[in-house]
Formats: C-alpha cells, structure tokens, sequence
C-alpha cells in the first residue's frame, strides 16, 4: 500500500466532506431515532459505495483523459454543480 496516496486521499477527501450536506443528512437521520449504528452503518455504506463508485469511474475517465485534461474536465464539473446548488435548480 501506497501510504503518501493514502493519507493525502484521506485527508482530502475528510476535509472536503466537513460540513457538507451528506453531514448534515446523516446528523438530521440520527436525530430522529436511537438506532445510532443502524445510522452509522448506513452512512458509511452510502458514503463508500458513492466513493467506490467515483473511484471506478475515474480509473476508466483517467485511461481516456489525460492527467491535465482529467484536472479541467472535473474542475468545471464541480464549479458547474456548485452553480446548480447555488441557483436551487437542484
């Protein structure tokens, strides 16, 4: 196991989900019951599948991109839906 390419994927990807709304849909969820492991399994199955599924997809984007190319497609992908969540089209 590459450990550099872990912690920098794990610290990036911890910080990028602080506060967002999978957090706060999760903390909303666990309020409203005492069954808090049934909540927190389901987040962290939620949040792997969703990940994995990034993961997968992105293999498969990168051997048809190339790196630079990968770095504008996603970057104005994620600009993109920050306007569509910020103009509630969403």
């Amino acid at each position: 196991m590459d450990w550099k390419i872990f912690a920098s994927t794990f610290i990036t990807i911890f910080l990028a989900e602080m506060g967002d709304k999978t957090q706060f849909a999760a903390l909303a969820a666990s309020s409203q019951t005492k069954s808090t492991f049934t909540v927190v399994l389901a987040v962290v199955l939620a949040l792997g599948l969703a990940g994995a599924l990034g993961v997968i997809f992105g293999k498969y984007l990168g051997q048809l991109l190339n790196p630079q190319m990968m770095r504008y497609v996603s970057g104005t992908l994620f600009i993109l839906v920050g306007i569509w969540v910020l103009t509630g089209k969403g």
